[in-house]
């Protein structure tokens, strides 16, 4: 990282669920945080403020919408303002459908949305920071990653719906299907620049999003959907994503991290 004290994360999706689990643990281990959220401003500031009592570092927030290239390329410019760089990118923001239908019933209009967000905003997102890590983007502030020791990281967050397929909600699955290939392709790209690419892919995690299915996830969860028998948290997600900033995972690029209690494990 360009500043060993407290290297900057720009976190997507931050303001809550998973992504605040991630910005509030990199808080705590003294990583300066880019709080980006969609529009909840007041949950983006109670991030905000978690992360300042929290940590060591600078915390800022910021207001776009991934999934919309104008929103991106303002949302770089204003981090890169505040805090001069980006040692690390989470591509933590997705959504899931606005209503679970069969997939003979989903409309064309969800499919676009969810993937927007969830597949062409962080794939594009990671280009823009990456074209300025490499200095290939005509920014003469840019610092090509071979200059400097940068140990930059990217992690997309993706899920288990990348493999299991769930016919309510088909636009979620293949959307986090291609962000696993997204991943791949990033990890290929710049394994030899120095920068590595990880996919963390939750199971089953108590967020704003499961809500409206906990009684149905808690039953199956008792009956053994899950071996290790109980829900994911945002902070289960935030402690790997640490340590695979910290370079703990320093020959592992391109790798796929389970976070999921063992439900992706093949059982008789």
């Amino acid at each position: 990282m360009s500043d060993p004290k407290n290297p900057v994360a720009l976190v997507t999706g931050a303001s809550r669920g998973i992504g605040r689990g991630i910005a509030l643990e990199l808080a705590r281990s003294g990583y300066s945080v880019a709080i980006n959220y969609a529009g909840n401003h007041k949950a983006a500031e109670e991030t905000l403020a978690a992360c300042t009592d929290a940590g060591s570092g600078r915390f800022a927030a910021f207001q776009a919408n991934v999934g919309n290239p104008q929103d991106r390329s303002r949302l770089l410019s204003e981090v890169w303002d505040t805090f001069g760089t980006i040692d690390a990118l989470v591509n933590n923001a997705g959504i899931g459908p606005r209503q679970r239908l069969d997939i003979t019933e989903a409309t064309e209009e969800s499919f676009h949305e969810v993937l927007d967000i969830n597949l062409t905003g962080p794939y594009f997102l990671t280009q823009s920071v990456v074209r300025r890590w490499l200095g290939t983007d005509g920014d003469p502030d840019s610092v090509a990653a071979s200059a400097i020791e940068s140990g930059r990281k990217i992690v997309f967050v993706g899920s288990i719906s990348a493999d299991a397929a769930s016919i309510q909600r088909g636009e979620y699955c293949v959307s986090k299907a291609g962000l696993a290939m997204a991943a791949r392709l990033w990890a290929t790209r710049l394994a030899a620049d120095g920068i590595q690419v990880y996919e963390v892919r939750p199971g089953i995690t108590e967020t704003d999003m499961t809500s409206g299915v906990k009684a149905k996830y808690d039953a199956l969860i008792g009956e053994g959907l899950v071996p290790q028998r109980r829900w994911g948290t945002p902070a289960d997600i935030g402690r790997l994503v640490r340590a695979i900033l910290d370079g703990d995972l320093a020959f592992s690029t391109g790798s796929v991290i389970h976070s999921d209690g063992g439900f992706h494990l093949p059982r008789l």
